[in-house]
């Protein structure tokens, strides 16, 4: 047997004996990943958080930032006035020092209780709670790396409209996700089938993550010798005894063969980028922490009176026509300044502008560019503004698995001249670093993001069009699996 013929051989068994391993696994994931266009998983995006939070009042007895613990104001940009458990409280997010401060005593709030967690859930939903406040560390809805600083949460039932679960930090107090019923069943059979949770057991699992990353490669591998199988037997010159190009007359092999030359191509990119989702062996992170976050953000330094002071900035705001829900303060290049946001989302940043606070709706062009060259210990190549999204920085919707990143216009681009030719996108709003890409995570974006969801912004547009292509696509796919499912059943019961 030539060499030739062995690995063609090679390849029918390759596909063979994979394709019956992986077939019903392949199929879950194409129908749990119909429900995912439409059902995601339970995620607190920062509409929500915000729409359900009560306007701040200018309470002249709120007390000032000056007046909060020293170890509070060393990091500004963690720090927010919002409220929790009724009250306005300091909340710190992050860091060493996480937690929530009287605003009218500046003293710590009690340690988060049940009875605490059951009373910010209710005033967060709008409804009554219908249990007592579990105390967890981790369940199913619960795995994202983002709650690990507020770990242990409170779970609490709520009833009302949107009927489900509230989860509550132990840290600060705020609410960190919700999961209502009817998100909860479609997950089942959505999110949290599609991504093999009932294996997970905590939010760092490498079981699980070597588990995702094998079974893809496999099922990877079955695509791509399907396709090779399926070029090799269509007669593209000529037909067989039977006068078709296929040479199979049984049913349910002619339609798998027939569904996967008419689907390989979308059936192996699409399992190949979900492989590329698990980031396999870190090979889409960049070699090294190209930012410096602490560098941009500058020295330590105290708040200027004009933004010290919550009830001065809130009538400032007031006479804009803003009537925040929660500020915030940040900090760039020393420069401390504040910044409001509503409950419907709507920005706007307080600086110090002689004795009053300047409400506008973004930070200072300059400084926000000077300040940007310190971010990467190189040159900066470009720094432009974007009113519009580009191929990297867009938003999603919230049922997609990236639906709470903050994704505002317009935005600063910033692109240095590193090795790693690292990318930045500057909140004009907040200065924060929305995005940072180095050339590996930019490979990655097109190798799982594109692949996968078909996310670039023009296909994003095209709304219910992009959707009825990845239904009708979807559909394919899971029908060549059906076949695939029939036929190894077929084979393993002979």
């Amino acid at each position: 047997m030539s060499l030739r013929s062995k690995a063609k051989r090679w390849t029918y068994l390759v596909h063979r004996w994979l394709g019956i391993g992986g077939c019903v696994l392949m199929a879950l994931w194409f129908a749990s990943g119909m429900v995912m266009l439409f059902i995601g998983y339970p995620k607190l995006t920062p509409g929500e958080r915000l729409a359900g939070l009560p306007a701040l009042q200018g309470d002249p007895a709120l007390r000032p930032v000056s007046s909060l613990p020293a170890e509070l104001r060393q990091a500004p940009e963690r720090l927010a006035l919002t409220t929790v458990r009724g009250e306005p409280a300091y909340v710190v997010r992050g860091g060493a020092h996480p937690g929530a401060w009287s605003a009218h005593t500046g003293k710590a709030l009690a340690t988060m209780n049940v009875a605490g967690a059951a009373l910010a859930a209710a005033q967060f939903s709008n409804a009554p709670t219908t249990g007592a406040a579990v105390p967890i560390d981790e369940d199913r809805w619960t795995h994202s790396r983002g709650l690990d600083g507020h770990r242990p949460l409170y779970r609490v039932d709520v009833g009302g409209a949107q009927a489900g679960v509230v989860y509550v930090s132990s840290r600060t107090g705020e609410v960190v996700l919700d999961a209502p019923q009817y998100q909860q069943r479609w997950n089942h059979v959505g999110a949290w089938l599609h991504w093999l949770y009932p294996l997970r057991m905590k939010s760092v699992d490498p079981v699980w993550t070597w588990t995702v990353i094998v079974l893809s490669a496999l099922c990877t591998m079955a695509a791509m010798s399907g396709v090779l199988v399926g070029v090799w037997r269509w007669r593209f010159r000529g037909r067989y005894r039977s006068g078709a190009k296929t040479p199979y007359v049984e049913p349910w092999m002619r339609w798998h063969h027939l569904l996967g030359l008419a689907t390989s191509a979308f059936v192996f990119l699409w399992i190949f980028s979900g492989l590329m989702s698990m980031n396999p062996g870190k090979v889409f992170s960049s070699s090294h922490a190209a930012v410096d976050e602490q560098r941009y953000r500058g020295a330590s330094a105290a708040a200027d009176p004009a933004v010290d002071d919550p009830s001065r900035l809130l009538r400032a705001l007031a006479r804009d026509g803003m009537r925040p829900v929660e500020l915030q303060w940040r900090r760039v290049a020393g420069t401390v300044f504040a910044v409001a946001l509503d409950g419907s989302g709507t920005v706007r940043v307080v600086v110090p502008h002689g004795a009053a606070p300047g409400v506008s709706a973004a930070l200072p062009g300059a400084l926000l560019r000077d300040a940007a060259g310190t971010l990467v210990d190189a040159p900066v190549r470009s720094f432009s503004v974007l009113q519009a999204p580009d191929a990297y920085f867009y938003a999603r919707a919230p049922e997609a698995m990236n639906g709470a990143l903050v994704r505002r216009f317009p935005v600063a681009r910033v692109q240095f001249a590193d090795p790693e030719q690292t990318r930045v996108y500057l909140d004009l709003a907040t200065g924060d670093p929305l995005l940072v890409m180095g050339r590996r995570e930019r490979i990655g974006r097109w190798l799982f993001n594109f692949l996968h969801s078909w996310d670039l912004p023009p296909m994003l547009q095209a709304g219910a069009g992009r959707t009825g292509v990845l239904i009708v696509l979807s559909l394919g796919g899971l029908a060549l699996c059906v076949t695939a499912v029939v036929i190894g059943w077929r084979r393993l019961r002979r």
